[in-house]
């Protein structure tokens, strides 16, 4: 199943959405921001297809 976050870039401050597969428990990933381009990490634990815990960080 897949969920809509809101996240904030930790370098340009945006806010966008992110797609997030909540079938999977943890996962780790890299993407870019829509904004300034610059990557950031996302990691996220979901229980129960719900999401628990997302934090963004700066690579």
């Amino acid at each position: 199943m897949e969920n809509f976050e809101t996240i904030q870039c930790p370098f340009c401050g945006q806010s966008f959405e992110i797609a997030v597969d909540t079938s999977i428990a943890r996962q780790r990933f890299t993407t870019d921001c829509e904004i300034c381009c610059r990557p950031m990490e996302i990691t996220v634990e979901c229980e129960d297809g719900e999401i628990s815990s997302l934090d963004v960080s700066g690579n």
